[in-house]
């Protein structure tokens, strides 16, 4: 069998397990659904995740111990997970292969040619890791005590440039040097400058990171078009804001590869340089075998990194599709554990000068984004986490935008935040309360059981309601909800509803209501005579069948003397109460006639309130709901308390 025949079977099983496990990601009881299925497995995998979160968070979360695996295999085979098991990049194989089709010989040399620019994806992994690598630096400096852990770590990084750069050829050698001054610059700012809260990190590698971005595209995309007739996966139509925006990276990503195959992979793919480096001194890699070539140039044209095997091979950037191997009539090019006899690069084509400028940009990033305040007191009410979720700048060192919590959701209120909190909250999950089937339920911890590196952290249901041994520190509240009474209808247009307070799931419930009685307009009556129960106008002033649904009363004033009865029915001219007035309310001088409504106007106690937004869901006011849900109040957040307590 050719080896490219191996490949793409191989290609294949891996992007069919990960829809596999994209679809598993369901709560349910078939077997199809989440029921021990590894579906976080290629994140997992994935050791740009792992170093993200390594830096931002100074530990390794349990399940990313797998991408110690595919490290230590690229060391030793190169960027076999580019070409033989990344989902995205099988995508980007297939469609560039489609695209090519009708190209001559020529033109795929042409286009399949390594191109300087093909660097810009190791700037692009710099500025999405230096925000972790700048704020932990930051945090070191500006921290009132001495972490020994983080102390140890930033010597580790320093010593491992300091040693790279010794060994390193020249293009990369001053480049590892100033990245090293730089952290010691940025840590005695740290020392000098008091940021309050700015001086913190930020995970932003899930932004283009190749796993998170394929799954966040299947599942805010893929998996909702796909479903939508057929309802197999989601019990109604999934909904989610600014799909535009993630539709427009991913398919862009895809038509590009059109033009060049696997633009992505080549151009802009940070995990693909991480790889690229991980994998310069690889044990295996390919290369000629001897220097002599009949220079036919089949190898180039189906080079899928650009990596000219013909000439001095490209190590970095090749993705071990071996369709150089598989084309060579003249046997030349093998995948040995020997150096290319045409004579081998192994480092990325760096300038100094953007080396510099992306680890000053991404060093500097967070704290600019953060001056505005948003982890402090002018942080957004309407910015409401999953419940479980981690303090807000803990949140963000964790998070990496895959999506996973808002496709495990089984009422769809989660949904990717869209620039409400800038460039560093996209894509992050936050709670949309009238979207979906139902607010955030009581019995549900789906979201903080699949996230992978532990943003949400998972609760148990007795953790989440208050229960058994965390009775004292109560439920886990993720907001608090508050009524708008110039939009609720009995407080601002006479009108009856308890939607709110019936559907809310609190026990007892956090919604009360307090029961007043209010005029109807032009309610007076002209009443002709009394008979029993029954009360006959003068002339035709009611809508049939208008006051007889239990919530209008009939009363009836003789100067200090009054009475209610409740309406049964009422024609044009006659009105039947539940039960007779008394006689001496007719005989009475200056009697009136109202008909009044009753009105139970909903209040919130903040102190039973969990903020789980069923009531804003089920509020019939359509557009802006008469009650919210706001972020006051969460139990992630001291400074988002809404109620003092004594202590």
């Amino acid at each position: 069998m050719r080896i490219t025949t191996v490949r793409r079977i191989t290609q294949a099983f891996f992007f069919a397990l990960f829809l596999w496990f994209c679809i598993c990601a369901t709560l349910g009881q078939s077997f199809w659904r989440l029921r021990g299925w590894p579906v976080n497995w290629f994140l997992q995998l994935d050791p740009l995740v792992a170093l993200g979160t390594i830096l931002t968070t100074r530990t390794l979360y349990a399940g990313l111990i797998w991408a110690v695996v595919t490290v230590a295999l690229t060391a030793v085979l190169g960027r076999f997970f580019c070409g033989w098991v990344c989902p995205f990049g099988t995508l980007h194989h297939l469609i560039g292969w489609i695209g090519s089709r009708a190209r001559s010989v020529r033109e795929r040399i042409a286009v399949n040619r390594y191109r300087g620019s093909q660097r810009t994806k190791y700037y692009v992994l710099l500025v999405l890791l230096a925000p972790a690598l700048g704020g932990f630096a930051l945090s070191i400096g500006n921290s009132s005590t001495v972490d020994p852990l983080a102390i140890a770590a930033l010597l580790c990084i320093a010593a491992i440039a300091v040693a790279a750069s010794q060994k390193a050829d020249t293009t990369i050698k001053r480049p590892l040097t100033v990245l090293a001054g730089l952290v010691i610059v940025w840590v005695s700012a740290g020392w000098f400058l008091n940021l309050d809260g700015v001086a913190s990190s930020a995970l932003m590698t899930g932004l283009l990171d190749p796993i998170p971005l394929v799954y966040r595209s299947v599942n805010f995309l893929i998996l909702p078009v796909a479903d939508s007739s057929v309802h197999v996966i989601y019990a109604a139509q999934r909904h989610y804001a600014g799909a535009w925006l993630i539709a427009a990276v991913f398919f862009g990503a895809l038509a590009l590869n059109l033009v060049i195959p696997r633009f992505y992979c080549r151009f802009v793919c940070p995990l693909g340089a991480l790889y690229g480096l991980l994998g310069r001194y690889a044990l295996w890699r390919l290369g000629k075998k001897s220097a002599e070539c009949s220079q036919c140039g089949l190898c180039a044209s189906r080079c899928e990194g650009g990596c000219d095997p013909a000439g001095t091979i490209r190590i970095s950037e090749c993705v071990l599709c071996l369709n150089c191997l598989d084309t060579c009539n003249d046997n030349l090019i093998g995948y040995n554990a020997f150096r290319s006899a045409c004579g081998e690069t192994v480092s990325p084509d760096l300038s100094r000068r953007g080396f510099v400028t992306s680890a000053i940009f991404g060093m500097a990033a967070v704290p600019m984004l953060r001056l505005n305040g948003s982890l402090g007191r002018n942080y957004d009410p309407a910015l409401i986490r999953p419940p479980g979720s981690l303090p807000e700048p803990d949140f963000l060192d964790r998070c990496i935008r895959c999506g996973q919590c808002a496709r495990v959701c089984p009422t769809n209120v989660i949904e990717p935040d869209t620039m409400r909190d800038g460039i560093e909250g996209l894509w992050t999950p936050a709670l949309n309360m009238r979207a979906g089937t139902s607010g955030c339920q009581k019995d549900c911890v789906a979201c903080g059981h699949i996230c992978p590196t532990a943003a949400i952290r998972p609760l148990s249901l007795d953790e989440k309601l208050g229960l058994g041994p965390f009775k004292k520190a109560g439920p886990i509240r993720i907001g608090t909800a508050f009524v708008d009474r110039g939009r609720c209808l009995p407080w601002a247009m006479n009108r009856p509803c308890i939607v709110c307070q019936e559907n809310c799931p609190v026990s007892p419930k956090a919604i009360f209501v307090r029961e007043t009685f209010a005029a109807v307009r032009n309610g007076r009556l002209e009443v002709a005579s009394v008979s029993g129960t029954t009360i006959f106008l003068s002339r035709p002033a009611l809508k049939p069948h208008r006051y007889g649904t239990g919530d209008f009363f009939m009363a009836v004033e003789a100067g200090d003397i009054s009475e209610k009865r409740r309406i049964v029915s009422n024609s044009g001219n006659s009105i039947t109460l539940e039960s007779g007035l008394s006689p001496d309310l007719f005989t009475a001088e200056g009697r009136k006639f109202m008909l009044q409504i009753r009105l139970q106007a909903p209040e919130v106690d903040p102190e039973k309130c969990t903020g789980c937004g069923v009531c804003e869901h089920e509020c019939p006011v359509s557009g802006r709901r008469a009650i919210r849900v706001s972020a006051e109040g969460e139990s992630r957040s001291r400074k988002h308390s809404l109620l003092l307590r004594q202590s």
